[in-house]
C-alpha cells in the first residue's frame, strides 16, 4: 500500500488558505462565463433580432463544451500533471472569451461559447483533482465547502456586474471582462501554483486504456450513484440558471439592472450552507448530512411546482423554494464529490473528468428541454422551469437512497485500484 503521507503532503494552514482561494478562483472561472451574461439575455436577443430562448441555446452549447472537454483534460492531467493542461485551457478560454465579444450573430456566439467551454472546463476538472491530490476525505469535504465560498462570489457579483456593464456599456463588455479574468488567472497559475502531482505518480495511458478506465468508472456502482446524484442536482441548478432570466424578467418584470439583487441572495444560500457543511463534515458522517439535505432539496422542489401551478405567494412563492433548493446544493456538491472520488486517487483526473462530463452533459440536455418548452408556450409561466427542477431534485434523492448508507472503507489503496484497472486491460 502506498504511504498516504506521500500521496497527500501535510500543508500548513496559511498554505491551505491561499490554495483554497486560488482553487476557488480557478473553479469559478467557467461558471463566471455563465452567470455574468444572464442579465443581458434580453439585450443580446434585441441586438441579434431573436427571442430570449434562442439566446438560452448559447447556454446549452456551453454545457455541452464543458461536458466533452472534461473527458479530454482528465487523462491529460493524470499524464502531464496539473499545470500544463491548465496553461492550455486558460489560454483557450481567454481567446474564445474575446471571440464571444466579437460574435456577429447567434450561431457564431453559440459556436464560440462551445469553444470557450472547452477551455473553461480544464480549470474545473483540475481543481477537483488537486484537492484529491493533497487532502484526505474529511479534509476534502471541508476544502470543497471552502471552495464553494470562494466560487459563490461569482453568482452573487457576476449578474450585478454583468447587468451594470450591459446597461452602461454593452453586452459585449461582459465578455471582455471575462477575457481579462482568464488572462489574470493564467498569470497567477504561472507564478503562484506549484504542481500537485509529482512525475513519479503520473500515469501514461493509451487511448484504449483511457477508455478502459472510463468503462471501469461507469461500471463502479457507488461512483455512478454519487456522480448521477450530483449531476441531476446540477441539472436542476442550471435549469434555474437558464430559466430565471425568462421567469424573473418576463413574468415578474424585474429589470436586468436589478436581476442580480434577487439572483445574489439565492447564491448566498449555497455559500452559507457550504460553510455549515464544512463545520458538520468534521463531526458527522457526510453520507447522513447528504441524505438529509436531499430530502429538503426534493421537498422544496415539490413546493416550487405547487406555487408555480397555483400562483400562491406570487413572486415570493417562487423565490423562497428556489432559495431552499439552491441552498441545499451547498451540502450536495461537496459531499457527493468526495464520496464519488474518494476511492479513485490513482486516477483522480479521470474520475474528475467523468464526474464533470456527467454533470454538464445532463445539464445540457435539461437546459435544452427547458428552452424548447419556453419557446412553445403560449402564456408566459414559470412552470417549465419549476417542473424541471422538481423532477431533478426528487430524482437525486431517489438515487441517493440506492447508495450504501454505511461508510465504506475510506481511501482504498491505490495499488488495489491499480490491480483492478490492470485486469480491465
Amino acid at each position: 500500500m502506498l504511504d498516504e503521507s506521500h500521496v497527500r503532503p501535510s500543508l500548513p494552514g496559511r498554505a491551505v488558505f491561499w490554495l483554497t482561494i486560488y482553487l476557488g478562483t480557478l473553479a469559478a472561472l467557467g461558471p463566471l462565463a455563465i452567470d455574468m451574461y444572464l442579465p443581458a439575455f434580453p439585450r443580446i436577443a434585441e441586438n441579434f433580432h431573436v427571442q430570449i430562448p434562442d439566446i438560452q441555446r448559447t447556454l446549452a452549447s456551453y454545457f455541452i463544451g464543458l461536458a466533452i472537454g472534461q473527458l479530454i483534460y482528465g487523462p491529460l492531467a493524470d499524464r502531464f500533471g496539473r499545470k500544463r493542461p491548465l496553461y492550455f485551457g486558460l489560454t483557450l478560454f481567454a481567446l474564445s472569451s474575446a471571440g464571444c465579444a466579437l460574435a456577429w450573430n447567434v450561431p457564431s456566439l453559440t459556436l464560440i461559447r462551445f469553444i470557450q467551454a472547452l477551455g473553461g472546463c480544464a480549470e474545473m476538472v483540475i481543481a477537483r483533482a488537486i484537492v484529491r491530490d493533497l487532502f484526505n476525505d474529511q479534509q476534502s469535504a471541508k476544502v470543497f465547502s471552502s471552495l464553494l465560498l470562494v466560487m459563490g462570489l461569482a453568482p452573487i457579483l457576476a449578474p450585478l456586474l454583468g447587468g451594470f456593464l450591459a446597461v452602461h456599456l454593452s453586452w459585449r463588455a461582459i465578455f471582455w471582462f471575462v477575457t481579462i479574468a482568464g488572462v489574470a488567472t493564467l498569470f497567477s497559475t504561472a507564478f503562484f501554483f506549484h504542481e500537485s502531482l509529482p512525475a513519479d505518480r503520473r500515469i501514461r495511458q493509451s487511448p484504449k486504456e483511457i477508455l478502459g478506465t472510463y468503462a471501469y468508472l461507469l461500471r463502479h456502482r457507488d461512483f455512478m450513484l454519487h456522480a448521477m446524484t450530483v449531476s441531476i442536482g446540477t441539472a436542476g441548478l442550471f435549469a434555474y440558471v437558464g430559466g430565471s432570466p425568462y421567469v424573473f424578467e418576463k413574468i415578474f418584470h424585474i429589470s436586468e439592472s436589478h436581476f442580480g439583487l434577487y439572483f445574489g441572495p439565492i447564491a448566498c444560500g449555497i455559500i452559507g450552507m457550504s460553510q455549515v457543511n464544512g463545520f458538520l463534515a468534521s463531526r458527522f458522517d457526510i453520507r447522513k448530512i447528504l441524505r438529509s439535505a436531499l430530502f429538503v432539496h426534493a421537498g422544496a422542489g415539490i413546493l416550487l411546482v405547487i406555487d408555480s401551478r397555483t400562483g400562491i405567494g406570487g413572486f415570493w412563492g417562487i423565490f423562497i423554494p428556489l432559495w431552499l433548493i439552491i441552498a441545499s446544493m451547498g451540502f450536495v456538491f461537496p459531499n457527493t464529490t468526495v464520496l464519488a472520488m474518494s476511492p479513485h486517487g490513482r486516477i483522480a483526473g479521470n474520475a474528475s473528468a467523468v464526474l464533470g462530463f456527467l454533470q454538464f452533459g445532463v445539464s445540457a440536455v435539461i437546459s435544452e428541454i427547458v428552452v424548447a418548452i419556453q419557446n412553445h408556450q403560449l402564456i408566459p409561466t414559470s412552470l417549465p422551469m419549476s417542473a424541471t427542477i422538481a423532477i431533478c431534485s426528487t430524482s437525486a434523492l431517489c438515487l441517493n437512497l440506492l447508495t450504501h448508507s454505511a461508510p465504506t472503507t475510506p481511501n482504498r489503496s491505490e495499488e488495489a485500484e491499480g490491480s483492478i484497472l490492470a485486469a480491465e486491460y
